[in-house]
């Protein structure tokens, strides 16, 4: 198997790379002139693996890694809650993933695997457990970030209707080792290390072991229904015990104090304002984090497990290991 990926050097990207490179495939790895490589460095592959300098923004620097390649994976975005200019984000995320799968498709490449997000999916205020059926459109998405990737979805969904081999892979929020950035969600794990997590909010997230995601990637290259999406999930919990469970692995208290949203929101209008606008570094809480934490972020994944062998497994052992990465790597004591 010859492999492209985009978003490589990143964490769930560096994961899929990985496991590639265990089934011995032939890589080429996108990365830009910017780009940390840290996450590459102990990638032992039984073939090889070539760098390609490129950026989603530049569609031709991407043909060199794509010609010859049997799939690409793309798993590379632009994923922050908070951005200064949010026209980066959806060049980077809906113009970058449509010239992309345009390129694989002039190269002959035979299944591109796109890696969006649960994002995209219509959650609800109650908590409802929603899968792939449930309605949603483009208002129900809170901030950038979604409505972008939500977005770029569609440009998958009608290159599969158009009759490109695109598969659209929904991972919830995947945890392991390797989140350099970190994600939002490994803000979550670094604040609570380092003692900045003295109150929660009423919300909830499902976490996924970002290993399974993976192999699951590789998986989707052979099985499942091009055009279809396929929810990757784990756990849904609320913000209280996932606090608990790393209070369990790490000893650390677990905050007992319950914010509104409404005192959450002025929290983070203020930090936005200050931190983001006045000073320009990014908040660490933001009006569409608040905004999303409104609704639970609960899913069904057993689509994917029906069609694509994924495996629900517990997330404790991944978010064990992210903590270890994390205090390992020097982003907490």
């Amino acid at each position: 198997m010859k492999a492209f990926v985009t978003g490589s050097t990143g964490f769930v990207g560096s994961h899929v790379a990985k496991f590639l490179a265990c089934q011995g495939a032939d890589l080429r790895l996108l990365i830009r002139k910017s780009s940390n490589l840290s996450n590459l460095s102990g990638m032992a592959a039984p073939t090889s693996f070539d760098t390609i300098t490129g950026d989603l923004l530049d569609p031709e620097s991407l043909r060199p890694g794509i010609r010859g390649c049997d799939f690409v994976f793309h798993v590379a975005a632009d994923y922050r809650l908070w951005v200064r200019d949010p026209k980066q984000m959806y060049a980077a995320n809906v113009d970058g993933t449509r010239e992309l799968l345009r390129v694989a498709r002039e190269e002959g490449v035979r299944r591109v695997i796109y890696t969006s997000s649960v994002a995209t999916m219509g959650f609800k205020t109650d908590g409802t457990i929603v899968d792939e059926n449930t309605p949603v459109s483009l208002a129900d998405m809170v901030g950038h970030y979604k409505r972008s990737k939500f977005l770029a979805e569609q440009e998958a969904l009608k290159a599969a209707y158009d009759g490109q081999e695109v598969m659209i892979l929904n991972p919830t929020t995947p945890i392991g080792p390797g989140d350099i950035k970190p994600t939002p969600t490994g803000r979550i794990i670094v604040d609570f290390l380092n003692k900045k997590f003295p109150a929660y909010v009423d919300t909830g997230l499902n976490l996924v072991d970002v290993e399974e995601v993976a192999r699951t990637h590789v998986c989707a290259t052979d099985i499942g229904t091009p055009g279809e999406r396929y929810i990757l999930g784990g756990e849904n919990l609320t913000l209280k015990q996932i606090l608990d469970k790393m209070s369990a692995i790490t000893g650390l208290p677990s905050p007992t104090t319950k914010v509104p949203h409404a005192v959450a929101m002025g929290f983070a209008f203020f930090d936005e304002t200050i931190t983001g606008r006045i000073l320009g570094k990014e908040p660490r809480a933001t009006v569409e984090a608040v905004r999303m934490g409104k609704k639970k972020m609960f899913a069904s994944s057993a689509k994917a497990t029906r069609d694509l062998g994924f495996r629900q497994i517990p997330v404790y052992p991944a978010l064990r290991a992210a903590i270890e990465w994390f205090r390992a790597n020097g982003y907490a004591p």
